[in-house]
């Protein structure tokens, strides 16, 4: 946070292809998954991904779908498909960066617009938009860019929107246990905008409250003043 109180804004970093997936005929390697977080805050043991199984089983869809699997223009669009999801559904590991609260400093902390993307797990199509992220502190003070971190670590999975707000918040309170912790994403979901209702352009708006941010009226307002949201809101 800058020292005028205005929200610091930290960007996702780009993350680079593997050249490894790019070799179409390499032995299938297992590649670990994202796994859902419990209601606790602790995340499962990984599955593995059989890389091999997945190009195949896209080529089975392609066909089921009555595509020309035989089409050169669709020859490699099996690897590609599968190594894309691989991607989409692995996080990267991270390791949370606190420091004592040796000020004292008691006003909000306000990371606003962190850009993410995710999978919906009804409809296997992208939904995307950003994230606001803030916390009051307690005894602890973190890294701003490990609040980016953790928006993408639970965003790289089969995820629904309403879930991974409250995963976000959890995670906040689990590392660091401060006096309230609020998380708002807002979202346009293609499964909406792409099929079905096909509302292109439409937000949806999620949050998740606790402590203080949660139970202040001035707090709270000041948190969502921050954020400057709007969209359709589903509170959590």
């Amino acid at each position: 946070m800058s020292p005028d109180g205005t929200p610091a804004v930290v960007p996702l970093h780009a993350v680079g292809d593997d050249e490894r997936m790019r070799t179409r005929h390499e032995e299938p390697m297992p590649v670990p998954r994202a796994a859902p977080i419990d209601r606790a805050g602790v995340r499962a043991v990984h599955p593995v991904v059989d890389r091999e199984r997945a190009r195949a089983a896209v080529a089975d869809l392609l066909e089921a779908l009555g595509q020309d699997v035989d089409s050169p223009h669709l020859a490699d669009t099996p690897r590609r498909a599968a190594d894309a999801f691989i991607e989409l559904l692995t996080p990267e590991p991270f390791r949370a960066t606190t420091f004592p609260n040796d000020e004292g400093y008691e006003d909000l902390v306000v990371v606003a617009g962190i850009p993410f993307h995710s999978l919906c797990e009804h409809h296997l199509l992208p939904f995307r938009g950003v994230a606001h992220v803030g916390y009051l502190p307690g005894d602890r003070l973190v890294g701003l860019s490990k609040l980016a971190r953790v928006v993408e670590q639970v965003s790289r999975a089969l995820q629904v929107q309403e879930r991974m707000t409250q995963q976000i918040a959890e995670w906040i309170e689990r590392e660091l246990a401060p006096r309230g912790a609020g998380v708002l994403l807002e979202a346009e979901h293609l499964c909406m905008s792409l099929r079905g209702p096909r509302i292109v352009g439409s937000v949806t708006t999620t949050r998740s409250l606790t402590g203080l941010i949660r139970d202040d009226p001035r707090m709270r307002r000041e948190f969502e003043s921050r954020c400057g949201t709007r969209g359709t809101e589903r509170v959590s």
